[in-house]
């Protein structure tokens, strides 16, 4: 029982630790031992380091080296310089410029937030903040229906973007290990709905459209989404040839990086520049955190007695898969680290004969659950800094943002629930 106490105290300082914008990742492994510290009369002390080096790169009992986690570190360390590339290289500004010309009626609205939703930076919309504002006024918006339509179409991907952080690790080969193709099929129901709902708020919003000047069409800077997009097709092509799926992304991530340089003209010795200020460590600390946290839950047998407990108490499975990301999505603002801690307490719960479709489903609910949960934390960066920007307080804009966010989650629940009623009769 003492192994669940520190479950308990480790959520608890971890929450804390991110409040007081301590490193995700940190905090994670300072969870890690307290888990490990209270876990004594289950494990031995070896135990502990054996876990820490099993997460990232050795498992002593096996005696096998798993690059898996270090190679997840590169990938998502190289999507955001990718990121960082497309905005300091001015290459976002353009594709931008050339969207204004070509959307008009209101839509650069949701097409401009949802470009920069292409870049997964944490408080990205703040990029998009200062065209929204500017565009939102042509249409007499308020500040809040601007926040609201900034926030809402920034991520309008997530739900089937494969190269977000929390997708690639919740299919990942440590947690449930299937394609990521096959998660995105599974979520097209919450995206199509973010879709909808998006343009349903947006018609709303812009009712009277004033006379404009008709701009020329530019579709130059349409070039620049090929360095966001080119990884997806790399991926599909590599999987022909049996290359793993996080290998496969990270060459075609590499591929994106050495484009933007050839499209954007620039000199070698600045792109270098770009290259440096752009490299952090801080993602690749969340993986590492992510891992070993994930392997000491796992050592500490807390798991079990999580689902001694949630069985005994005759909570239904699916109750738990949609309600723990939820809420962790608000607790952390954070869909990677919602993902990442939800998932090892309700992987237990899972039958042992689970089907591939149950898994598929129950997968596709917690990512969905988890995203809900982020968008609406009030601790989410890009809650925060858009509300900042456009000088309005994050509440303002939930009497919006929540029932959007919570009838995408319905119609995900709906459709998935339906399939998996109807396959297991």
């Amino acid at each position: 029982m003492l192994n669940l106490i520190g479950v308990i105290v480790a959520f608890a300082i971890i929450i804390l630790l991110i409040y007081k914008k301590f490193n995700f990742g940190l905090s994670l492994i300072v969870g890690s031992i307290i888990v490990g510290f209270f876990s004594l009369q289950e494990i031995g002390i070896i135990d502990i380091p054996k876990a820490f080096s099993k997460a990232i790169i050795y498992d002593f009992d096996a005696q096998v080296f798993d690059f898996s986690t270090i190679e997840l570190a590169i990938l998502l360390s190289l999507i955001y310089i990718l990121a960082k590339c497309m905005q300091e290289t001015g290459a976002i500004t353009k594709l931008i410029d050339s969207l204004r010309s070509i959307f008009t009626k209101g839509g650069t609205l949701g097409v401009i937030p949802a470009v920069y939703g292409l870049m997964p930076v944490p408080g990205g919309a703040l990029f998009s903040a200062p065209t929204i504002d500017e565009e939102g006024d042509k249409y007499n918006l308020n500040k809040d229906q601007k926040n609201f339509l900034n926030v809402w179409f920034r991520h309008i991907w997530f739900p089937i973007f494969p190269i977000s952080s929390a997708m690639i690790l919740i299919t990942s080969a440590k947690f449930s290990n299937f394609d990521i193709k096959i998660l995105i099929l599974a979520n097209i129901p919450a995206f199509v709905a973010a879709i909808v709902i998006g343009v349903i708020y947006l018609k709303r919003y812009v009712k009277n459209i004033p006379k404009q000047k008709p701009l020329e069409k530019n579709y130059s800077g349409l070039i620049y989404l090929i360095p966001p997009i080119l990884p997806l097709f790399v991926y599909a092509i590599l999987q022909f040839f049996g290359i793993p799926q996080i290998r496969s992304f990270l060459i075609g991530v590499i591929f994106s990086i050495i484009i933007i340089f050839y499209l954007t003209s620039g000199s070698k010795n600045d792109y270098l520049e770009i290259l440096k200020k752009s490299v952090s460590l801080n993602l690749a600390l969340v993986i590492f955190g992510i891992m070993i946290f994930r392997e000491i839950f796992e050592v500490s047998q807390a798991n079990i007695v999580i689902k001694d407990m949630i069985i005994g108490a005759n909570i239904p499975t699916i109750s738990m898969v949609i309600i723990i990301p939820l809420i962790l999505g608000v607790l952390t603002g954070y869909n990677l680290g919602a993902v990442a801690l939800s998932y090892p307490i309700i992987i237990p719960l899972f039958p042992l004969d689970i089907s591939f479709i149950a898994l598929v489903g129950f997968t596709s609910l917690i990512f969905i659950s988890s995203l809900v949960g982020y968008l609406i934390s009030p601790i989410h960066l890009c809650n925060v800094l858009s509300s900042d920007y456009l000088k309005t307080d994050i509440t303002r804009m939930y009497k919006m943002y929540i029932p959007a966010a919570l009838v995408m989650l319905i119609v995900q629940i709906t459709v998935i629930g339906s399939i998996l009623l109807v396959t297991s009769t």
